[in-house]
């Protein structure tokens, strides 16, 4: 199983999938550490554009082709990564499970975004401006949306276990 936790920084993207990893033990890939890897690296002095995604899309297909579960946080903001998602999940032939995370009470995600620490070395958080212009595609097919002004981790965390590992178990 792949599953893609998506939405615009401030969410509770990281705070949900890190509580669903710490449930499942599945593989977690957040986009964030990835890319500010690649900027740390003297490989890159430009903009990285799609290269997190690109090697998150291989981390997460070689880890599916062994056999693990995989979750991964991003912004997930166009057609173009969420489609690479869906081309992992079909040549891994796993099951895709995109989530979206949103938080409904604005100003709740704006005082997240204001407030927010960074917990990965070098990364600048980002500015409540950045966030609020961010780009962010509607979706074709509306996904399994969460909105963590209305639910806590821990519900919310159980929900996605009862939906997609205990009803996945039974089938």
């Amino acid at each position: 199983m792949l599953i893609v936790f998506s939405g615009l920084p401030g969410t509770g993207k990281t705070t949900l999938a890190r509580g669903l990893v710490a449930q499942t033990q599945a593989v977690y890939l957040r986009i964030d550490t990835i890319e500010q890897a690649i900027r740390n690296s003297a490989a890159f002095e430009e903009d990285i554009g799609s290269r997190g995604y690109q090697l998150a899309n291989q981390l997460a297909l070689s880890n599916l082709e062994v056999g693990n579960r995989v979750i991964v946080d991003c912004v997930n903001p166009v057609g173009e990564s969420r489609e690479s998602w869906s081309d992992v999940a079909r040549r891994a032939n796993v099951q895709l499970v995109n989530i979206q995370v949103i938080c409904s009470d604005i100003l709740e995600h704006r005082r997240r975004v204001e407030t927010r620490v960074s917990d990965i070395n070098g990364l600048v958080p980002p500015t409540w401006q950045s966030v609020s212009s961010h780009e962010y595609e509607a979706w074709d097919d509306t996904p399994f949306t969460l909105d963590t002004a209305l639910i806590s981790t821990a519900e919310a965390v159980t929900l996605i276990i009862e939906r997609f590992f205990v009803a996945a178990a039974k089938s």
